[in-house]
């Protein structure tokens, strides 16, 4: 059996979606090029996945002259039930924190938000003292 870091398979804990989502956090003037090597997808895949974030309203793109700047809607709710009422800035804070260009001043919050997450998962799996 192995652990988180080792090898044993090939999935992983974000779909394409999120990776793209997490780039674009992180560089918000990214090329489609740019995202592509570092989510390990397709130019085109990637190219999908923005469309697909866009039409969902969780991005916006804007022309530069050539470039593009892509905007993430911090308020978006995630797709899924289990994640009913949370939105996904807080979780891009976490997970773009070494790369908070776009994220905005909350960091720091969306840490903080992460760990009480953790801290109360923690406390539903292990019985109390």
């Amino acid at each position: 059996m192995s652990g988180p870091g080792q090898s044993g398979g090939t999935w992983t804990l974000l779909t394409g979606h999120g990776h793209v989502l997490v780039e674009i956090a992180r560089n918000p003037e990214a090329r489609i090029r740019d995202i592509s090597p570092v989510v390990g997808l397709t130019e085109r895949s990637v190219q999908a996945i923005v469309a697909d974030l866009e039409a969902e309203g969780y991005l916006t793109r804007t022309r530069t002259g050539r470039r593009v700047v892509y905007t993430v809607n911090r308020d978006s709710l995630f797709r899924h039930h289990a994640q009913d009422g949370h939105r996904v800035g807080p979780f891009l804070d976490l997970l773009a924190a070494d790369g908070t260009a776009g994220l905005g001043p909350n960091v720091d919050q969306a840490r903080t938000w992460g760990h009480e997450a953790v801290r109360t998962a923690e406390s539903q799996i292990r019985p109390g003292p």
